[in-house]
């Protein structure tokens, strides 16, 4: 595949770090907006390998790093997941400007919750993905336990996360006491692709389960059998892309 950086706006006016993917050939199916999983980048190997599958199907890719995370610019302290939604429509908006419009959107762990809900504010999307996503984006609070008491009180607190620190304040809580994601699932009226490891033991599969429950169809689950949350293992990943570009060539 042909793989370039670009930075662009995101919605605190910052610049974010993406990279765009594209088969050889140039896009034949259509483009792929992507979002990373909390506290994740861009460059996750997972996200690299899906991609390339993708593009050797004829997708493009559009991958980024939301605020304050991997290569972009930003305060993370400073976002949460209505900052995330944002930072998607603006990856949206530049991609119809600078390059084709987003037709399908994959995210993975918390960025699948994301593009649940971003979907719904961008137009030229015909088909969601989610791999190994919660039913709510509030899930993530489980890796703040031993910190949720200090956030409150305090307002913030340092937590490690996947090995490195970050500062995570009271409105990033308060922010995803919010989301509600039941209705957002509920209505999206696109067809939905949704990856899971029944061994998942960073998102539970009854996620999964919820999230097919209230969604319309049509809509599909792929078990992904032993695989763990990040996709460490390079076949799952490249078995996710290569199973949602066959999936959404029925759609687009």
């Amino acid at each position: 595949m042909k793989s370039h950086k670009i930075n662009f706006k995101g919605s605190q006016e910052v610049a974010l770090s993406a990279r765009v993917d594209e088969p050889d050939e140039g896009i034949v199916k259509g483009a792929v907006l992507f979002a990373h999983c909390f506290t994740c980048s861009k460059n996750l190997r997972a996200v690299t390998h899906i991609s390339r599958a993708l593009t050797e199907h004829g997708m493009g890719v559009f991958r980024f790093d939301f605020t304050g995370l991997g290569e972009s610019e930003g305060d993370f302290s400073e976002t949460n997941f209505s900052s995330n939604i944002d930072d998607l429509k603006a990856a949206a908006d530049y991609m119809e400007r600078e390059w084709a419009a987003p037709r399908m959107l994959i995210g993975h762990s918390l960025g699948g919750a994301a593009v649940l809900q971003a979907a719904h504010n961008i137009s030229s999307v015909e088909a969601i993905a989610t791999i190994g996503a919660p039913c709510n984006p509030e899930h993530v609070t489980h890796h703040l336990m031993d910190k949720m008491d200090e956030i409150e009180h305090k307002g913030e607190a340092r937590v490690k996360l996947a090995g490195r620190i970050f500062t995570i304040k009271k409105q990033f809580l308060d922010d995803l006491k919010e989301q509600a994601m039941n209705d957002v699932i509920a209505n999206l009226n696109k067809p939905l692709l949704i990856f899971h490891s029944p061994v998942d033991q960073t998102v539970g599969i009854d996620n999964a389960a919820h999230i097919y429950k209230l969604a319309k169809h049509p809509k599909s689950f792929i078990s992904l059998d032993d695989a763990d949350h990040l996709l460490t293992n390079e076949e799952d990943a490249k078995y996710v892309g290569s199973v949602a570009a066959a999936w959404v060539d029925r759609y687009l």
